[in-house]
């Protein structure tokens, strides 16, 4: 039987113990790098199987380019970036399909699989759940500053560093902190999917915005106004349940930042979102406790 499990990702369960994850996701150039762009679409796109607690086996390459202007080099750069991240998932990419397309774009469908009783939804945070995140936020305006030729260069490497970086870790310990609420923090902003979560999970968040991660040189490139008009419509749609509390306007746009393959937002018992996060930053993630989980009613509050 097939179900929406995820912002973007359905599942059908095949057997008592086995469930398939399919989900597809595909970017513009946020680098100037080809086979970095390569690697940050693939981690993007397995990301949505991560934050069900699957496992991706298999992929498929969906490809937009302009054969007559962009050299086929680039593209094999490109191929071989996502091949890299497959490479580092353990799943294999079996060809795929190009389209000729003006503006190029990459990305990948990817298939995993997960077990129905350990599935982590976006329905299932529970009252006195603490909130875990698993990556700094900053990557639409770090991405903005770049394509205005503002952004330091440690800024786009800590960016790049970031997006590459696949959710298989976090998605593990978030299973074994016990979670059953889980989203991946992409498109929508932290603010956006948090209220999926609150929304699906009929409860209220207390989130403190101080404690939530940011990439160096986010806050300077939201202040400059470098700002992607993804996140300004991000804030506008939580707004209509946000107490912002004494959050002002520039953290309520870095809250609401557009994501490329961000980390994972999970609720946990709080001693064991403690041993999560602990052993995440013991693996090289910025990994933090941002918050509480409290019951309805359906509203997410700063502190």
């Amino acid at each position: 039987m097939g179900a929406a499990a995820a912002d973007d990702a359905a599942v059908w369960r095949l057997a008592p113990d086995r469930a398939l994850v399919v989900t597809t996701d595909f970017i513009t150039p946020l680098v100037d790098d080809a086979r970095a762009w390569g690697r940050i679409a693939a981690a993007n796109a397995a990301s949505d199987v991560y934050a069900m607690g699957g496992r991706p086996f298999l992929a498929l390459n969906l490809v937009g380019w302009h054969v007559d202007a962009l050299p086929t080099e680039l593209l094999v750069d490109v191929l071989a970036g996502a091949q890299e991240i497959g490479a580092q998932g353990g799943w294999v990419t079996a060809g795929g399909h190009t389209v000729d397309d003006p503006e190029p774009k990459f990305g990948l469908v990817v298939v995993g699989d997960v077990h129905p009783d350990r599935m982590l939804t976006n329905a299932g945070l529970r009252a006195g759940d603490a909130l875990v995140l698993t990556k700094p936020l900053g990557v639409g305006v770090i991405t903005t500053a770049l394509k205005a030729g503002r952004a330091p260069e440690a800024a786009v490497q800590a960016a790049v560093a970031s997006m590459t970086r696949l959710n298989d870790e976090a998605a593990r310990a978030a299973l074994d902190a016990g979670a059953t609420g889980a989203t991946d923090v992409t498109g929508f902003g932290f603010l956006g999917h948090l209220r999926r979560l609150v929304e699906g999970s009929q409860v209220s968040v207390e989130v403190v915005a101080e404690a939530v991660p940011l990439l160096p040189g986010a806050a300077d490139a939201a202040a400059a106004g470098l700002v992607p008009g993804g996140s300004r419509r991000n804030l506008d749609w939580v707004r209509e349940v946000l107490d912002p509390g004494p959050a002002d306007e520039m953290t309520l746009v870095l809250l609401a930042d557009a994501q490329t393959s961000g980390g994972l937002l999970f609720g946990a018992a709080p001693e064991a979102a403690a041993v999560a996060v602990e052993q995440l930053r013991t693996s090289g993630h910025e990994a933090a406790m941002v918050g509480r989980v409290a019951p309805g009613p359906r509203a997410i509050r700063l502190t």
